[in-house]
């Protein structure tokens, strides 16, 4: 049998032998006219909540010897309160068996979805690569939904002939529906980074793609990224928080495009798309592309999550742990449990040859 080792668990497991142990200490101090001896039934009835039916059958049987062993030392067996006692556990520990094999059967089933939810999980959202040439990478993900490692927001890095190419985006809406938006977004945006040339036409057939699946005016935010071997990115943003930028020097930027296009869903409304924009992106230099989960995350005092200030919190060497620590400090930040998913992604860019020869971290 196996007991969960939580500390609230710890506390339910071991409650059936300390209420049977009270009973039975006050049956015997205060006498039997108290009439406590019934109360032996609460063991096998907490003993239910956790474990197994064998653990609860052995506890219950444990209560039954406790009552006839009291009810012989009170000589409540002349009478019928001896026999209601007993009854009475019988009966407590039969219910009680009856829900430690349905909630071990639910226990089981839950397993099993979670399971399969884990790797469907691991399949839309696949690790991105560690390095592709100069560049380092490390991607951050916390979903607003309790148990679940993916919601409405996407991110997927591919390197491709024509360049790395990022995307993070956020899904409207939340649940399987987005999370199903989400896989068209990024199957598309695989498929179409090793084939087209452009980044503008990289986003236009993912507004193409798009717009095939959604219905009722749904759209994505996102924004998309291009490293080329050159000392400079190209961004297309389709209505998505600004990219952060942060030199080597310690300087933050946000670059904007000139004009905001509309987000993913609603381009082929006879609006205009994004425009590219290019930003200088050198060696000591770190991209970090996420979503509004990251700035609108509120303290106690409702002040949204500084990103800008935090943006020192990078300078570890390690890529990883520099994100990790900007979680660490949003997670703080923000009053209770998220109400939005959050996606980071961040770009280190260590310099050195194009062909992934790594350079010393600074």
């Amino acid at each position: 049998m196996t007991v969960d080792k939580t500390p609230g668990s710890v506390v339910l497991a071991w409650t059936p032998w300390v209420v049977m142990t009270v009973v039975a200490a006050t049956d015997v101090i205060a006498g039997p006219d108290v009439g406590f001896l019934p109360l032996v039934s609460l063991g096998p009835a907490f003993a239910s909540l956790v474990g197994g039916w064998r653990r609860t059958a052995l506890i219950g049987v444990m209560a039954l010897v406790l009552t006839v062993a009291l009810g012989l030392y009170d000589g409540l067996f002349d009478g019928r309160r001896g026999l209601t006692a007993c009854l009475s556990v019988t009966g407590v520990t039969g219910v009680g068996l009856a829900a430690a094999v349905i909630r071990g059967r639910r226990e089981a089933e839950l397993a099993s979805v979670r399971s399969i939810a884990e790797s469907a999980q691991r399949v839309l959202l696949r690790p991105v690569p560690l390095t592709v040439g100069p560049l380092r990478m490390a991607v951050s993900y916390t979903s607003a939904i309790a148990e679940a490692r993916i919601g409405g927001d996407l991110y997927e890095v591919v390197a491709s002939r024509y360049g790395v190419r990022v995307i993070v985006g956020d899904v409207q809406g939340k649940g399987l529906a987005a999370v199903e938006t989400a896989a068209v977004v990024l199957g598309a945006f695989r498929e179409a980074a090793h084939d087209e040339p452009d980044i503008v036409e990289l986003g236009e057939r993912l507004e193409r793609s798009l717009s095939r699946e959604l219905e009722d005016e749904k759209f994505v935010t996102a924004v998309l990224a291009e490293i080329r071997t050159g000392d400079e990115a190209v961004f297309l943003n389709f209505g998505h928080p600004a990219p952060m930028v942060v030199r080597a020097d310690g300087t933050v930027d946000f670059p904007e495009p000139s004009s905001y296009a509309p987000p993913l869903g609603l381009g082929m409304h006879g609006t205009e798309g994004p425009q590219p924009y290019r930003v200088v992106f050198v060696p000591g230099d770190q991209l970090l592309l996420y979503t509004d989960g990251v700035t609108e995350a509120r303290d106690e005092n409702d002040v949204f999550y500084p990103l800008a200030q935090r943006a020192w919190l990078l300078d570890e060497p390690d890529v990883h742990r520099a994100l990790e620590a900007l979680r660490e400090d949003l997670s703080e930040h923000a009053v209770g449990p998220p109400h939005d998913d959050a996606a980071m992604l961040l770009v280190r860019h260590q310099g050195g040859p194009a062909d992934g020869g790594p350079r010393k971290p600074r």
